[in-house]
């Protein structure tokens, strides 16, 4: 579990640089992301949600908390979570976050996102 905990730091640091080159090798190239605006598959189609909010949310800083492993073993895993986000939008602060999941598969690669959920939090 602990390496699982290390890959969730490694990646809310790297959406953190706002440079997706460092996002992409933590996501599968086939992965499936859902966000409130809508529904991302593969790389290039998650670059773009990525990049997308990273211009309209600036200096954008994003937390992953609250993490309970459904399921661990050594080919696959799957959390939920809480998350948050500031940043500037239109010059000024703004926040927010909701729930989140994340199902992760081991890959020659080491462990990837396969799937990823944000969601509004719990009754909104």
């Amino acid at each position: 579990m602990q390496d699982l905990d290390a890959f969730l730091r490694l990646y809310e640091q790297v959406a953190n640089s706002h440079d997706f080159d460092q996002v992409a090798p933590l996501v599968a190239d086939d992965a499936v992301y859902w966000f409130s605006n809508g529904s991302y598959a593969g790389l290039a189609a998650i670059r773009k949600a990525f990049e997308s909010t990273w211009t309209a949310i600036a200096e954008e800083d994003y937390r992953i908390t609250d993490v309970r492993w459904l399921i661990a073993n050594d080919d696959a895993a799957a959390c939920v979570y809480t998350y948050s986000w500031s940043g500037l939008i239109g010059g000024q602060r703004r926040s927010g976050g909701g729930r989140g999941t994340n199902v992760l598969a081991r890959t020659e690669a080491g462990w990837q996102i396969v799937h990823e959920h944000l969601s509004s939090p719990s009754g909104q």
